[in-house]
């Protein structure tokens, strides 16, 4: 919990606002935030948007980025997360888009999970592969780890 008590004390201290648009998290990433006293001051919007046609309805991605690069890939959480960051008007924003388990699908790992993160109109994307340690593992392990990434992000900001 420490880490997501520092990312709500940075973004108020910055005042900044972060969203989130999530699917394999499930608004778990939100959920953190919330937990810490203060979060309203920095907590713009949480999505949770779980199907392919959430993520697009929703958020604006391309269902043909989906088509072409599946629904857990870098160009899905690059649409995710500038959806959500335009939606949201948020200084920051994260996406998170993956496979917590089980396992359902062989040509994909579980626990790959793609991020999308969004700070001054630039985006950056990673994928992380957790392994197969459990589904709820997956999605705290994701959580804390998008957190960890705002943070350095927001640490690297010269214009504070």
């Amino acid at each position: 919990m420490e880490i997501f008590e520092t990312l709500v004390e940075t973004l108020i201290k910055k005042r900044y606002h972060i969203a989130s648009a999530e699917s394999c998290t499930a608004g778990l990433f939100c959920a953190r935030i919330a937990d810490i006293p203060g979060a309203s001051e920095a907590l713009a919007y949480g999505f949770v948007v779980y199907s392919e046609e959430a993520k697009c309805s929703v958020l604006g991605v391309d269902p043909r980025t989906i088509a072409e690069y599946g629904v857990v890939s870098e160009p899905t959480a690059k649409e995710m997360v500038l959806g959500a960051a335009e939606r949201a008007n948020a200084d920051v924003a994260v996406s998170f888009t993956g496979y917590a388990g089980p396992a359902w699908n062989l040509t994909d790992p579980v626990g790959r999970v793609c991020f999308g993160f969004f700070y001054k109109g630039t985006v950056r994307t990673e994928t992380v592969e957790f392994g197969d340690i459990g589904r709820n593992v997956v999605r705290e392990k994701s959580a804390e780890h998008a957190a960890r990434r705002v943070l350095e992000l927001l640490e690297d900001d010269t214009c504070s």
